[in-house]
């Protein structure tokens, strides 16, 4: 069942938005507050609703997850209601998402674990027209082409129990500002992504390991600036990055990461199994190498899909900082696995709770927006791991997002029908508002 009503969501909804409540009220209504019991408070924060609106639309059974959609399927939520929300309120995203944070920290079940692995990673989605923030001609990665649309950096958490999202920023590509790469406000994608981590070290939490892929990790200014903060990485590079290796003659030459990896005999590599869904096999080889402008020696890693260079179709190419005592070829596969965490939480609020289905043009409600989004996947998230709603709404076992999600969605589904049965006169009236008979 599609439609809903504010009034009919589960009591466990309300009380996760209730502990974002004193963050949506402005100057004016906290004043109000202050000479009212607590009861009457809800009705002077305006706020204090679209928040549970805009969150309860994006757990919802519908298909789209656009204000229109959200608002349509939603008894007494309007359309520009919503929109004023995400453009025009006075509250703050950032002090939102910490929030989220610090009541993901509070619980044994949930609190962030020491040693974690932090993934940086961006992702894309196609958007027509160039009038929406950080638009441009860029590489999709959902779509593997280049094409127009936006994209954001974000920071993400995976501790061996959950994944969870941390950061979100938009890039703003060239081509949507007005000097383009002149422009002031024009940061790259790896500037962003270490605003990102900063922010995770100020909150006093310092990850195992940093997990990057190849747009990061053949930056070396980004590698020299995680080293800086004492941070161990994992990384891929390009098979054209050239390193320093002591070949035969004890001399150091320069060389490809593809040449080497065609030069090295077939007896350096290591068969590795994967321990994925579906277990896969890959041959790696692990080489001491010397990269300028870092100091030192790091070590190298060959991944292929099969065991000579020859008739491999597959081959990754890894760095890492970390003790050479830890670096094994099973380790690599077993700690870089981690990073398919991220592109199942890309999967997950893209599909199910429209992340890219925004319809607000500037950068702070575009950030809004994704941030409402993190609050209702860590709310799924929360109960999920504290079995909250397993134990009212499922027969199974929730080990998945969609499962928990499922689950609330009953819930929601549950409260509306008693509601129905008491309101149907208003039921009918918003019915008939959309131009319907309901009987």
């Amino acid at each position: 069942m599609k439609e809903t009503t504010p009034a009919a969501m589960p009591p466990c909804f309300d009380r996760w938005c209730q502990k974002f409540d004193d963050l949506l009220r402005n100057k004016a209504q906290k004043r109000e507050c202050g000479m009212h019991r607590a009861a009457s408070t809800r009705i002077l924060n305006p706020s204090y609703a679209r928040f549970r609106h805009y969150l309860g639309g994006l757990l919802g059974e519908s298909e789209r997850k656009n204000m229109s959609q959200m608002a349509k399927d939603a008894v007494e939520v309007t359309y520009h209601k919503l929109h004023h929300f995400l453009t025009e309120a006075t509250w703050s995203a950032q002090k939102i998402n910490e929030r989220r944070l610090e009541v993901m920290n509070k619980c044994n079940q949930t609190r962030i674990s020491r040693g974690f692995s932090l993934i940086v990673d961006d992702s894309g989605h196609r958007k027509s027209g160039n009038f929406t923030a950080g638009v441009g001609r860029q590489y999709i990665g959902e779509i593997g082409k280049t094409d127009n649309g936006n994209v954001v950096v974000t920071t993400h958490l995976y501790d061996g129990k959950k994944s969870l999202p941390l950061d979100i920023e938009l890039y703003q590509h060239g081509n949507s500002l007005p000097e383009g790469k002149k422009d002031p406000k024009f940061k790259k994608k790896p500037t962003l992504a270490l605003s990102l981590i900063d922010k995770t070290l100020e909150r006093g939490h310092r990850p195992g390991i940093v997990l990057i892929d190849s747009g990061y990790g053949n930056n070396t200014s980004f590698l020299v600036e995680l080293e800086k903060r004492k941070l161990n990485y994992l990384g891929g590079l390009a098979k054209n990055r050239k390193v320093k290796v002591v070949n035969l003659n004890e001399l150091t030459e320069e060389i490809r990461l593809d040449v080497l990896a065609e030069s090295l005999p077939k007896k350096t590599f290591t068969k590795t199994i994967i321990n994925l869904e579906k277990p896969r096999t890959v041959w790696i080889a692990i080489v001491e190498v010397e990269i300028s402008r870092l100091e030192g020696i790091r070590k190298i890693a060959i991944v292929m899909n099969d065991s000579t260079f020859e008739d491999a179709e597959d081959i990754d190419y890894f760095i890492t900082n970390i003790d050479p005592s830890i670096v094994t070829p099973q380790w690599i596969v077993n700690t870089y696995s981690q990073r398919n965490w991220v592109e199942v939480f890309y999967r997950e609020v893209k599909g199910w709770l429209g992340l890219k289905e925004y319809q607000v043009r500037g950068k702070r409600s575009l950030l809004r927006h994704f941030i409402l989004v993190f609050c209702a996947y860590t709310f799924i998230l929360w109960h999920k791991l504290t079995g909250g709603l397993r134990r009212r709404w499922a027969n199974k076992p929730l080990d998945t997002f969609p499962e928990a999600l499922e689950a609330f969605r009953t819930a929601i589904s549950f409260r509306f029908v008693q509601w129905l049965n008491h309101n149907r006169d208003v039921f009918m009236a918003y019915k008939k508002s959309l131009g319907f008979v309901w009987a």
